[in-house]
């Protein structure tokens, strides 16, 4: 169980393999690069979904207490979510001349993200604005969205992450988790396809590709409305 439960760190450690990659293709510059680095942030991603499972199964915590598996986690996820993501965005001139100092925004609002002892909850959702920065990156520059509204975007997310709200966390289950696995495993498809297909085809499977995310905001929205109309009843219930 000890080499198994060292197998998982190291598959987990294999997301600061894809974090070097992206680094480099990053400061090539150009669109090839480019996308190969969004496509080597979805590998680190599906790496960051499928190794809590793992880690479960063989019980690393309790197989190798001495080691933070969640330290790593959160070291390399930082790394690929956050801070290359908006390296990207810069390289790419995604938000040109003096409107690159927002960029700062995220990396500050994202490092209080990641401190926050409850970002995951104990019921399964995280609180606040998750810092997908990556996908935010994905859909800024593959669709060529205006330097104004990408601006716009950046902004109110980063504000999002101080609002305690409650995002889906579907790899731990809770509600629409089978609406939002199956949906990721065909978005993942469509993104795989939009970045290898460099036609305006390719854009436009990109920008249908954003019902997904567009659908998990919506959902989240659901249920963090269901959750303070079920908090509002209980507080008048005590009250009476």
């Amino acid at each position: 169980m000890t080499i198994l439960a060292w197998l998982v760190h190291a598959y987990t450690a294999l997301g600061l393999v894809c974090a070097a990659g992206m680094a480099v293709l990053i400061m090539q510059g150009n669109d090839a690069a480019f996308r190969g680095a969004f496509l080597l942030m979805m590998v680190a991603t599906a790496i960051d979904a499928t190794d809590g499972w793992f880690a479960r199964r063989v019980r690393v915590k309790e197989v190798l207490p001495q080691f933070d598996g969640a330290a790593l986690d959160n070291t390399i996820d930082f790394q690929t979510y956050v801070t290359l993501p908006l390296l990207l965005l810069w390289r790419a001139g995604v938000l040109p001349g003096a409107q690159a100092w927002l960029l700062m925004l995220p990396l500050l609002a994202s490092a209080y993200g990641f401190s926050q002892v409850e970002a995951k909850t104990a019921d399964g959702y995280f609180l606040g604005f998750p810092s997908y920065w990556n996908i935010i990156a994905f859909y800024l520059y593959m669709l060529t969205v205006p330097s104004a509204i990408a601006a716009t975007v950046i902004v109110i997310c980063s504000l999002l992450t101080f609002v305690p709200s409650r995002y889906l966390y579907a790899t731990r289950g809770g509600p629409f988790a089978a609406v939002i696995n199956v949906g990721a495993t065909i978005w993942f498809l469509a993104l795989a396809v939009a970045l290898m297909d460099r036609t305006p085809r390719g854009r436009l499977i990109a920008a249908l590709s954003f019902a997904y995310p567009a659908t998990y905001m919506a959902l989240s929205a659901v249920v963090e409305q269901r959750e303070r109309n079920r908090e509002g009843a209980n507080t008048r219930s005590l009250r009476r």
